[in-house]
């Protein structure tokens, strides 16, 4: 890391700690410690106070910066025909008697209104508080991970759900990103939920990302969550060539769903 301009006080050492964090991403404490001549604990003091003020994100050791995450309600309305088809499509890939589970964001709540109208002896265990609204009243077993209430995703996340994740397995697991890349895997705006997607990918027997080909190729924040080689990514039929082609380049299975029907690739 190059040195900064020393600052003279700690409001401006802070907005160049934001400067720093944005232009080369997750930072350590250690580092910046010794970019700006300070010890670390008046780092950390520095990072919790722009943690606090919404403006920095921390890590184990360190910071990243943040990015403007939309909330669940926000993304309902993005892409509707998009989720409808890639929902449809993981609908069809679930056979009765199965336990599966679903992630928390918009697509996952559009496979959930799918799943609502069926009534072959399926168990859906969900961290999210939308899908659990979703199938209030479907003739299905519907089950909650629990933890703690991120607002903005309006899923579980946490020790508790991972403690509970833990004593599972799964059939199916789908789930949700904020940014897909063949490179890093799922993109997240924190540490928690990438961990959290991790374990619930390690859980299944297959998984499945669900996203909008907008998605694809992104990477909006800097939390990323690695998958294994064999899952399957779902996108819609707007996705572009040069979009797909990191995926297919990596062997990684691709399916576009299309309103009437879903094509593999």
């Amino acid at each position: 890391m190059n040195r900064p301009e020393m600052p003279r006080g700690a409001k401006e050492r802070r907005a160049a700690i934001l400067r720093l964090a944005d232009t080369s991403g997750l930072t350590s404490v250690d580092e910046l410690s010794a970019a700006f001549g300070v010890t670390a604990s008046t780092i950390r003091r520095d990072l919790a106070q722009l943690q606090a003020a919404g403006q920095l994100a921390r890590t184990y050791g360190g910071a990243m910066p943040l990015r403007h995450e939309a909330s669940v309600r926000q993304r309902n309305g993005e892409a509707a025909e998009a989720k409808h088809a890639i929902a449809r499509w993981a609908c069809d890939q679930v056979r009765p008697g199965e336990t599966i589970l679903l992630d928390s964001g918009s697509t996952t709540a559009a496979l959930a209104r799918e799943l609502a109208h069926r009534d072959d002896d399926l168990t859906v265990v969900t961290t999210s508080f939308t899908v659990l609204h979703e199938l209030a009243n479907a003739d299905l077993r519907v089950e909650c991970l629990g933890g703690a209430l991120r607002q903005l995703s309006q899923g579980f996340v946490g020790p508790l759900t991972e403690a509970a994740l833990e004593r599972r397995t799964f059939d199916r697991a789908f789930l949700g990103a904020d940014g897909v890349t063949a490179e890093h895997g799922i993109c997240e705006a924190d540490l928690e939920q990438t961990r959290l997607k991790e374990l619930m990918a390690r859980r299944a027997d297959h998984v499945y990302v669900l996203v909008h080909a907008d998605k694809l190729g992104q990477r909006p924040f800097r939390a990323h969550a690695p998958l294994s080689p064999n899952w399957t990514l779902v996108t819609d039929d707007s996705a572009n060539p040069s979009s797909t082609a990191p995926f297919h380049a990596r062997g990684l299975n691709l399916v576009v769903a299309t309103p009437a029907s879903a094509v593999a690739g």
